[in-house]
């Protein structure tokens, strides 16, 4: 593991950066300063910690996943080849223990004692590639216009309630809307589906998890995006774990025997996507369809067996990558 002196932790706001600096051996801030969030921003940052003449490559860079508000900063530490780390808000939140008040200073320099403290658990982060953050922009997006095609559809409810000179006031505007939306989304789809076809590496993981029954274009896509390729998961379990179907045992003791249960900590929406995709893999593969009836007549709670489709389609999607081969259903071939 690589030796860190310096340990700088970054509080990150829309518009502004609070930056704390502290040395290995010590938990005293030895510089405290604010830039804004931009490049010229962390630019001052690098300059402030060479007038110091401390060595980058002795640093770890440490924020909070705040999403797009990371971006700026991800960039231009990943273009300096700078080790940086960036760590889900809750995770440093339930590190600091007892606490009363905050601030931005006292949140950066919690942000560099985790840093510290955690330093066995270091992953450091890097940018995903280009073609990813533009699917991921597109598909943020193309759920923003589907939330909007839905909400103009239902207007078309009303002409059944209220006289037809009513409605007739807003009709012709909600089907103009409508009809741009679709051909919005249209294109949009159109777009992402070209990304992918453009690059031979995409374009070949996409073609292989849609060969596992019940995953078809839309869950692929989401795939590619929250797998980043796939280099972002090393194993179908901590995927499932990440898509909060992986279920964990509760229990303390003698006392406590809780259920066996998912997390709710999970990507709701990869969740979502992947119960869709259980429902159908369940009517038309005939292998998992006789998995989910045989649990079933075994007294399973529904809901349970579906996840454990949900499971067994993750593994399939990991297994087809490993293999670089399409699904081949064995089923049929059983004797």
């Amino acid at each position: 593991m690589k030796n860190y002196l310096f340990y700088v932790g970054i509080d990150i706001s829309k518009s502004k950066l609070d930056v704390v600096i502290l040395q290995k051996d010590t938990s005293l801030v030895s510089n405290h300063f604010i830039v804004e969030n931009n490049v010229k921003g962390i630019k001052v940052i690098l300059k402030n910690l060479i007038k110091q003449k401390i060595d980058l490559t002795t640093v770890l860079f440490c924020c909070e996943n705040t999403g797009v508000y990371t971006s700026v900063l991800s960039s231009c530490l990943s273009e300096n080849n700078l080790d940086y780390w960036v760590v889900p808000a809750i995770e440093i939140k339930r590190s600091k223990g007892i606490s009363r008040g905050k601030n931005d200073k006292s949140d950066a320099k919690d942000i560099a004692l985790y840093s510290i403290r955690n330093i066995d658990k270091l992953k450091l982060s890097t940018l995903p590639e280009k073609v990813i953050q533009q699917l991921k922009l597109l598909n943020t997006e193309r759920e923003k216009v589907m939330k909007s095609y839905k909400l103009f559809e239902a207007t078309k409810e009303n002409i059944d309630f209220m006289p037809k000179e009513v409605y007739k006031s807003i009709a012709t505007i909600n089907n103009k809307t409508v009809k741009f939306l679709k051909a919005t989304l249209k294109s949009i789809e159109k777009e992402m589906i070209e990304l992918i076809s453009n690059n031979i590496d995409l374009k070949n993981q996409f073609e292989l998890i849609k060969s596992v029954p019940g995953i078809g274009d839309k869950t692929a896509i989401y795939m590619l995006i929250a797998t980043r390729g796939f280099s972002a998961f090393d194993n179908a379990r901590k995927f499932a774990c990440y898509s909060g179907t992986a279920p964990f045992e509760y229990s303390s003791g003698s006392s406590i025997k809780g259920r066996t249960k998912v997390n709710h900590m999970a990507d709701k929406k990869m969740k979502s996507i992947l119960q869709m995709c259980a429902l159908v893999a369940v009517k038309h593969d005939p292998q998992l369809k006789e998995y989910y009836e045989r649990k079933k007549d075994d007294g399973k709670n529904a809901m349970l067996v579906l996840n454990n489709v949900k499971c067994k389609i993750i593994g399939r999607v990991f297994s087809v990558i490993k293999r670089q081969t399409p699904y081949i259903n064995t089923y049929k071939f059983a004797s």
